[in-house]
C-alpha cells in the first residue's frame, strides 16, 4: 500500500524537478546556499511536485485506464480509491506550503503551490484534454521548481532565474512531444489531442526541431546575467549541438523517439549539473 502511494506522486519525475533546483539555488547564492536550506528546500519541493502529481492522477484516472503505458498505475488497478488518492494529493500541497513557509520563505511557498495550482486546474483539468498546445502552456509549472530555489535563497527572482524558467519551459514541449510520437495511439484512443494526434508526426518532428533551437540559443542567454562563465558556456555549446544534432537525426527516425525523449532528461540534468559546478567552483 505504502507503494501505490509513493507511485502517485511519480518520484523519477520530482527526481527530475530536483535536479533544477539546487544549482538555481547555488547560482543564487554565488556558492553553497547551505545544506539545510537546501535540504529544507527539497523537502518541501518534492511535497508540492508529489501533490501535484497525485491530484493529476485522480482527474486523469479515466486517461489512464485507456493508456497502455498508464494502466497499471495506482488509480486504473484500484489499489488506492480516488477519494483516499485526493485526500492524499491535497494533504501533500498543503503540507509543501506549510514546510517552505515555515524553514524557508514566503515566495518560495508562495511559488511551489502556484506551481502545483497552475500544473492542476490550467494543464490538468483546462487544457490536457482541449488544446494541442496542452504542454507548451502547461509545461511552465514544471519550470517554476528553478524559481522556488532562486526564491529560496534571495526572497526574490533575478533577471537569471528567469533564463533558467525559460530554459526548462523550451526544453519541455519536444521532450514530451516525442513521447507523445512513441504512444501517440495511446493519446489517440484516449482523446487527448497530443501534438502528433492533432497534426501528425512530420509536422510534430518539425516543432521538436524549432524549439530544440530557440532552447539552445535560451540557454546562452544565462552567460550575460554574470553568474556562470567559461565552463557552463563550453557545456551549453556542445550540448546545444548535440540537441540540434539529435533533432535532426529524429526526423528520419521516428520510431526511436522514446531515445530522443530519455536523452533530453540526460541534456537538462547536464545543463543544469554544469550550471552547478560553475557556480561552486
Amino acid at each position: 500500500m505504502v507503494r501505490a502511494y509513493v507511485e502517485l506522486t511519480k518520484p523519477r519525475i520530482i527526481e527530475l524537478l530536483l535536479t533544477t533546483t539546487v544549482p538555481a539555488m547555488i547560482l543564487a547564492a554565488g556558492g553553497w546556499p547551505g545544506t539545510w536550506l537546501v535540504t529544507a528546500t527539497l523537502i518541501g519541493g518534492t511535497l508540492s511536485a508529489g501533490g501535484a502529481n497525485t491530484i493529476n492522477q485522480v482527474i486523469d484516472a479515466d486517461i489512464d485506464r485507456v493508456m497502455r503505458r498508464t494502466r497499471s498505475r495506482p488509480l486504473p488497478t484500484d489499489r488506492i480509491s480516488p477519494r483516499n488518492a485526493l485526500l492524499f494529493g491535497a494533504a501533500l500541497g498543503v503540507a509543501g506550503f506549510g514546510w517552505l513557509l515555515v524553514t524557508v520563505n514566503v515566495p518560495a511557498a508562495i511559488l511551489a503551490t502556484l506551481a502545483l495550482l497552475f500544473y492542476v486546474f490550467i494543464y490538468t483539468l483546462l487544457l490536457k484534454r482541449s488544446s494541442a498546445q496542452n504542454i507548451v502552456i502547461g509545461g511552465a509549472a514544471g519550470a517554476v521548481p528553478a524559481l522556488v530555489g532562486w526564491a529560496a535563497v534571495t526572497e526574490g527572482l533575478d533577471p537569471a532565474a528567469w533564463v533558467l524558467f525559460a530554459i526548462i519551459f523550451f526544453w519541455t514541449p519536444p521532450h514530451f512531444w516525442a513521447l507523445s510520437i512513441r504512444y501517440r495511439d495511446d493519446y489517440a484512443a484516449a482523446d487527448v489531442p497530443m501534438l502528433p494526434v492533432v497534426v501528425g508526426t512530420a509536422r510534430t518532428l518539425d516543432h521538436i526541431l524549432a524549439y530544440g533551437v530557440v532552447l539552445v540559443g535560451v540557454s546562452f542567454l544565462l552567460i550575460p546575467t554574470g553568474v556562470v562563465g567559461l565552463p557552463y558556456t563550453i557545456t551549453a555549446a556542445v550540448l546545444g549541438a548535440a540537441v540540434i544534432g539529435a533533432s535532426l537525426w529524429l526526423r528520419s527516425h521516428a520510431e526511436q523517439a522514446i531515445r530522443y525523449f530519455l536523452a533530453s532528461n540526460v541534456y537538462l540534468a547536464a545543463l543544469f549539473a554544469a550550471m552547478a559546478v560553475d557556480g561552486l567552483f
